[in-house]
């Protein structure tokens, strides 16, 4: 890992090199927040931990520049913790093995934690140069951002004293990011009996892995195949063809993160165990086929396993399979206003169905209220249907884009200047802060932008060196021109 302390720029890549050393997973970051507090005071900087965690470090405009606009930096600390099924990792404790990989720097079967651990070194290396040139610096770094935007949620509104927010959270060197899609949960539970297991059946485990997942909103027009339809998908069709009981179904990880393996033990009558394994092998090659071009590591398999002693009563197993097998997952639709950007979507993150308790845990996302709202409720009506617990939690709102901001200008002029072309305009299918930052700083200009990383949110997580470079370029010559007062 000594690798990354030679790429440049040095300045950022030492202090991205400590943040994969510090356990940071969401909801866990209180040795990350530590970190930065110490930094920050060390730096002689004021340095405020607020009441949830997030952590707040201004920096005075250096000589020249105390006529300019206050500019908040704005990234966050927690990362998705996101490892391969054989990798042995404990995000709390372990540090990331990130490594150089010839244009790119990654992680040993785990996220990488660019995402956004990129922003935040970034933002440390402003707040400790000596030669930068800028106006008034508050660093604002907020906790949980992957799992429910806690941290944004929470800030006061009075706290800081900035006119420009900069985030940097996105993930395409070269964009500027100006709207953002809103979210919320849609989390499915329902207690059901158990009965026993019928005499003369066999056990089986069924598997789906090596799919690529990714990040829930960004990868969602990727096509990815998702490990709980597919799963849904083989059950429902074996209601039609086995006498077949579920003892256990285990899909999925995070909400954000697209599924990519799914684990279920079912039971066939032993008279139709040749019959069902022909069946699990055939649709290995159906689902390979359908997914050819997206994901060349599938595989899904069935192992003889021990008999369960209890099952899901037929009836109860049949709705919720059925009701998993009608969820609608990826793209609901794509923005009209702006190319290429997708509207709506949902993403079936978590399928359990163990122990008398069906959970299902859904991210839907939108950059349009009102669809939102409609696919949420969908989604709601068809749990309902079978008699499920469906609760709304965690809506977030969107960011609305402003084709007149001055931040936008300005950035715009200044990569134009320094690369030789204006960088494109987008919004992003994905949650940045800046919606719910906005909402309690209304006078705020924001924008977005940030190096190439792909696949966040699952263990092919990587960031592009060159990138890196031009995004630190990009930031303090953007900076060195914020508009004044």
């Amino acid at each position: 890992m000594s690798e990354l302390l030679k790429l440049k720029p040095e300045a950022l890549w030492k202090h991205f090199y400590s943040l994969t050393q510090i356990p940071r997973p969401s909801k866990k970051e209180e040795k990350a927040v530590e970190f930065l507090k110490k930094f920050g005071e060390d730096l002689g900087l004021e340095t405020i931990v607020d009441h949830i965690g997030n952590v707040i470090i201004r920096k005075p405009a250096t000589p020249g520049m105390e006529d300019r606009k206050g500019v908040v930096l704005q990234g966050h600390i927690d990362m998705v913790p996101q490892k391969n099924s054989d990798k042995a990792h404990d995000f709390e404790k372990d540090p990331i093995e990130a490594y150089v990989d010839g244009e790119w720097v990654t992680a040993n079967g785990t996220t990488l934690g660019a995402d956004n651990g990129m922003g935040v070194a970034a933002a440390m290396a402003v707040l400790e140069s000596k030669d930068l040139q800028h106006g008034p610096i508050e660093a604002l770094f907020t906790i949980d951002e992957e799992t429910g935007m806690t941290g944004a949620e929470e800030l006061k509104p009075d706290v800081l004293k900035g006119d420009i927010l900069i985030n940097m959270d996105s993930e395409d060197e070269g964009e500027l990011y100006v709207g953002c899609a809103g979210g919320v949960d849609v989390n499915v539970f329902m207690k059901y009996t158990e009965v026993d297991t019928p005499k003369n059946h066999k056990a089986y485990k069924l598997s789906i892995t090596g799919l690529k997942g990714g990040h829930s909103g960004m990868d969602i027009p990727l096509g990815r195949a998702n490990s709980n339809k597919l799963t849904a998908r083989f059950l429902n069709h074996c209601l039609y063809h086995f006498d077949i009981y579920v003892a256990e179904v285990d899909g999925g990880s995070l909400r954000n993160a697209i599924p990519r393996e799914a684990f279920s033990i079912i039971t066939v009558p032993a008279a139709e165990a040749s019959k069902f394994e022909a069946e699990v092998a055939k649709f290995n090659n159906i689902f390979k086929a359908e997914f050819s071009g997206t994901e060349p590591g599938l595989s899904f398999f069935a192992k003889e396993t021990e008999l369960p002693a209890k099952v899901a009563e037929k009836e109860v197993m049949k709705k919720m399979i059925k009701a998993v097998f009608a969820c609608p997952h990826g793209v609901e639709r794509m923005s009209d206003s702006m190319k290429g950007l997708v509207e709506t979507s949902n993403n079936l993150a978590r399928v359990i169905i163990k122990n008398g308790e069906f959970i299902v845990n859904n991210l839907t996302r939108s950059s349009v209220d009102s669809a939102k709202e409609g696919t949420m409720y969908k989604i709601g009506t068809i749990f309902d249907l079978i008699g499920a617990e469906v609760k709304f939690e965690g809506a977030y709102p969107g960011w609305k884009p402003n084709m007149n901001s001055a931040i936008l200008k300005t950035m715009q002029e200044v990569y134009n200047k320094r690369f030789g072309k204006i960088p494109e305009i987008k919004a992003i299918h994905a949650g940045l802060e800046c919606g719910i930052l906005g909402s309690g700083y209304p006078h705020w200009d924001m924008i977005s932008f940030g190096p190439t990383i792909r696949f966040p949110h699952s263990p092919d997580e990587k960031v592009h060196i060159e990138s890196v470079e031009k995004f630190w370029i990009f930031l303090v010559e953007t900076l060195k021109n914020i508009p004044k007062k």
